[in-house]
């Protein structure tokens, strides 16, 4: 039997329904034209080739193929006229026979029940229509037609001008504002301003789009991973010849937004304090804040890219750029001779595969951050499935495409290519397997093992600090005065005197047996008055507990004056041993043991100080007990300040070290310290990191 090839056979007939519109040429001198299927209402954007196809279509792939290079400058391949038979296909824009329709429509209704892609895709993305405002859009546009003069847009931008002005001379005030509404009512305000902005930014772009002529089928509510968004269909902005009539229907979204919070930023700062206030509030920092940062960024196809796209003239600007970037990466990387998709000047090329670099980080940063927002927005075990299916739909396909490309075509790699990729792989391997890997690095302090700070226990008056210096044990430290408790112990005294001669007295006569036992409690209660105030007066002689180094002295402290409890006195020390109270990261305490070497480097310092560690602590530390590392005052360490006190936002653990010797600062000096841990290679980090995140946070 012979097989017959499929560029033999007839083509399937085009859709009598479809229309096709010519553009202009773009910057680049290329001519364009649009596919309008009326049915849907969708717009598709082809070139010179595709359009010489659809004006000769007929008979089949190879005959279409000879009819275009017969009549035209091109030279299609077989292969270029099956391919984009095939993009017809796939969005339905063929005439298909009977059988074959009846085909398709089981076939798509099974995938609809059973296609795992299918319910990935619409768990991702799908769209609810919700409104077919056409008629209400014309009769609008036509009253507001005094909104889009120039002297409408010359009173917003004056308006809004004054506002930032009024607002910068009241900053602190509006700053303080905008902390303070970080609560639950706040939030609430804010998802309010939030869906009257948004509604502000999908009916500008109705109203643009109808006062241009176009047709606005249908408004609604998108979901992108669950996330509710408002949406407009202004897909016949295809049909504008111009590309500034295309970017105004893209901007006036982020204008009419802008306008918003220029007007309401002025309204704040004319209002008075109150609920009315707190609105103009929400408003304009919503519109600020989400117009500037996520519509206006061209990296997402939100309308920052719309606009970009139309500004450079440029149509499918991420498909395009994304194409020379995945040819400049074969030629780059593989030595792959791929023809580039497409003439472009060397700078405009540059400047594509540049921006398609920025924004694959940036998606893959922003898609890594949804995939963390979703597992924790629902239960543990769903929030796993979901995060796994968030980063392998957006991060691992997109990659395992372009290796199984690269795979497909490793026959065509230069043998020096392929050289020098198993030396690249043979060095990735030594750094990713080989446990190369062995330092610890954590932060602390240096303080002296034995450290005594010295206050004062009462009100007292000053007679004398010790100078600072060396000190034995037992040594005065300080010598305070209170005239109140010697006032009082002389009282007593008195008063024990005079009781003890009365008791005499009693004890000589007879009748006086009676009223000795209550002489004898009253000398007693004066004797314990007197005890106590002798224990107060030796309060006030501070003595060193141990020898060391007293130091830390105020030196405006004079005698005779007077200090509150509590104040600081100075700090005894004891030189000779010193250690460093160290915080190493959750991930990093298994690679240590006690008896690990440590060097410690002060800040500041350019001298290294050994040491050994002494003490892991079993639990993390629930507070950080030393501010000088705490972020909030210039330390390494992030904390949030609660009620007990600085508590570290991420997991550390308390580390002790033993130093061999002082470091050269006095008293306390933060620094960094390095552990000479367990040995382990980046893989094998990587994987018990991933084992143990997984474990911790499945709950098995």
């Amino acid at each position: 039997m012979t097989s017959i090839d499929a560029a033999d056979l007839p083509l399937p007939p085009l859709r009598e329904d479809l229309r096709l519109q010519a553009l202009p040429a773009d910057r680049m001198g290329q001519p364009g034209w649009v596919i309008q299927d009326t049915v849907v209402n969708r717009f598709y954007r082809v070139g010179w080739l595709e359009f010489e196809a659809l004006s000769r279509w007929g008979g089949t792939a190879r005959e279409l193929a000879a009819r275009i290079a017969g009549h035209t400058a091109l030279r299609p391949t077989v292969e270029q006229i099956t391919e984009f038979t095939h993009f017809l296909e796939r969005h339905q824009l063929l005439r298909l026979p009977v059988l074959a329709l009846e085909k398709l429509r089981v076939d798509s209704e099974a995938r609809r029940r059973f296609n795992a892609n299918w319910l990935l895709h619409h768990y991702l993305f799908f769209r609810i229509p919700l409104a077919h405002p056409q008629r209400w859009l014309q009769r609008t546009a036509a009253r507001l037609a005094w909104l889009f003069t120039p002297w409408t847009v010359a009173v917003i931008l004056a308006l809004s001008v004054l506002g930032l002005v009024l607002v910068g001379r009241q900053w602190d005030e509006f700053s303080t504002a905008v902390v303070d509404s970080f609560s639950t009512e706040g939030l609430l305000s804010f998802a309010i301003a939030l869906c009257v902005a948004k509604l502000l930014h999908e009916l500008s772009h109705a109203l643009v789009a109808t006062r241009l002529g176009l047709r606005v089928a249908h408004m609604g509510v998108a979901f992108v991973v669950m996330w509710p968004m408002l949406y407009t269909d202004t897909g016949e902005a295809w049909r504008l010849p111009h590309a500034r009539q295309r970017l105004a229907v893209a901007s006036a979204g982020i204008l009419a937004e802008l306008a918003l919070a220029g007007v309401a930023t002025l309204a704040w700062a004319l209002s008075d304090p109150g609920a009315v206030r707190d609105g103009f509030l929400y408003l304009a920092t919503t519109g600020w804040v989400l117009s500037l940062a996520l519509n206006a960024s061209p990296f997402t196809r939100f309308d920052g890219y719309f606009i970009l796209s139309d500004l450079l003239d440029f149509p499918n600007l991420h498909e395009r750029a994304f194409a020379q970037a995945r040819t400049a990466l074969r030629r780059g990387v593989l030595g792959l001779r791929e023809p580039w998709p497409e003439p472009l000047p060397a700078r405009w090329r540059r400047g594509l595969i540049a921006f398609a670099f920025v924004t694959w980080i940036y998606r893959f940063v922003l898609f890594l951050g949804i995939a963390l927002a979703v597992y924790h927005f629902f239960f543990k075990a769903l929030g796993i499935a979901l995060f796994v299916v968030e980063v392998g739909w957006f991060i691992a396909m997109p990659v395992m495409r372009e290796l199984g490309h690269w795979w497909r075509h490793r026959a065509a790699i230069p043998t020096r290519w392929r050289r020098g990729h198993l030396v690249a792989l043979g060095i990735a391997a030594l750094v990713l397997l080989v446990p190369w890997r062995a330092n610890v690095h954590g932060y602390g302090v240096a303080r002296a093992t034995q450290q005594l700070r010295v206050y004062t226990p009462f009100p007292a008056r000053l007679q004398q600090v010790h100078a600072p210096g060396r000190v034995a044990a037992g040594a005065s430290l300080a010598e305070l005065d209170q005239p109140d408790i010697a006032a009082r112990l002389q009282g007593t005294q008195a008063n024990l005197h005079a009781l003890e001669g009365q008791l005499s007295a009693l004890l000589a006569d007879p009748q006086g047996i009676g009223q000795q036992a209550a002489m004898r409690q009253r000398a007693a209660v004066q004797v314990d008055e007197a005890s106590a105030a002798h224990a107060e007066t030796a309060r006030l002689r501070l003595v060193a507990p141990f020898a060391g180094v007293w130091s830390d002295i105020d030196p405006q402290r004079r005698a005779g004056q007077w200090i509150g409890t509590g104040e600081a006195l100075g700090v005894l020390y004891d030189p000779s041993h010193w250690r460093v109270d160290a915080y190493v990261r959750q991930d990093d305490v298994s690679r240590m043991a006690v008896g690990d070497r440590v060097h410690f480097y002060p800040k500041g310092s350019a001298r290294r100080y050994d040491g050994t560690v002494t003490a892991i602590a079993g639990t993390r530390a629930r507070q950080l007990d030393w501010p000088a590392l705490a972020d909030r005052y210039g330390g390494p360490i992030a904390t949030a300040q609660q009620k007990e006190g600085l508590v570290p936002r991420l997991p550390v653990f308390h580390v002790v070290v033993e130093l061999r010797e002082a470091p050269a600062q006095a008293l306390e000096a933060p620094g960094e310290v390095q552990v000479s841990g367990e040995r382990r290679s980046l893989l094998g980090s990587a994987g018990r990191w991933i084992a143990a995140t997984f474990l911790r946070e499945s709950g098995f």
